[in-house]
């Protein structure tokens, strides 16, 4: 958390940018980020959506951000709330910021071994916005290692019970700064396995995301396609460059076109 940053993590071209008041401030310094962190949402015209990571519900700091939060003037649109294991984390935070004029985000992230034994309960808070995959804390917390294997179990469940609620999941950041190709192969998994994005911890990572996330001109083409091939066989089983095609491609390729017609 250092505020001369603040401009340029806005401006790194991320979808969403958060400034962390969790895991990368000392306890010493918590009291001076977390009234530092408001001038993040005062700059004007930020060109992103731009969130806080708060520290736990269960320790004095995250009962002291939300007292602090609900008195900013110049509030998040996302709140990210860290060791999310219960449905009334993120009912808590709801009661404490939800305001006249003000509806803040919500987003958990899921990062404990408990936390996954609770994803069915977690899912149904009704102002749950999204969850995100804290891979640095799961992988301690099981003994395992970081790399795709060690967590593919994580990564799955997580993002079936996302589908299952209906919410987008983001994938955790790729620890290697300075490795783009690992970072290309870890967002093409992400991607493949149904995350709808990947965090990053540096901005120089953010192209290579944003490359792998958004859809191609050759994607939506093909999209179109099948969008034409069901209107053309009145919905049933049809082919489009000689494989099969149903009802399940009918609706992600609608679903494709829908988002990419809704990019500016």
């Amino acid at each position: 958390m250092r505020g001369d940053r603040f401009a340029g993590a806005q401006k790194s071209g991320a979808a969403v940018a958060v400034v962390d008041i969790e895991d990368s401030v000392a306890r010493s310094d918590k009291q001076t980020a977390r009234t530092a962190s408001e001038a993040f949402f005062a700059l004007p015209d930020p060109p992103c959506t731009l969130g806080i990571r708060m520290n736990s519900l269960t320790t004095i700091d995250g009962v002291k951000d939300l007292v602090a939060l609900a008195t900013y003037t110049a509030r998040p649109d996302l709140i990210v709330v860290p060791k999310v294991e219960a449905s009334r984390d993120i009912e808590l935070v709801a009661a404490a910021l939800d305001a006249d004029g003000y509806i803040p985000g919500i987003w958990a992230l899921i990062e404990s071994p408990r936390a996954f034994d609770a994803l069915p309960e977690i899912m149904r808070a009704p102002r749950l916005g999204g969850v995100i995959f804290g891979s640095a804390d799961y992988a301690a917390s099981v003994r395992c290692g970081l790399g795709w294997d060690a967590l593919l179990y994580a990564r799955s469940a997580l993002v079936n019970a996302a589908g299952a609620a209906n919410i987008p999941a983001i994938d955790a950041p790729t620890w290697d700064l300075d490795d783009p190709a690992i970072l290309r192969r870890d967002a093409e998994r992400a991607k493949e396995l149904g995350f709808h994005g990947k965090g990053c911890v540096h901005p120089r990572h953010v192209q290579v995301i944003n490359d792998v996330f958004t859809p191609t001109a050759e994607e939506i083409a093909q999209a179109r396609a099948i969008i034409a091939a069901a209107d053309a066989s009145g919905g049933t089983v049809t082919t489009v460059n000689g494989q099969m095609r149903g009802t399940p491609f009918f609706n992600k390729a609608r679903a494709l076109v829908a988002e990419a017609d809704r990019s500016p």
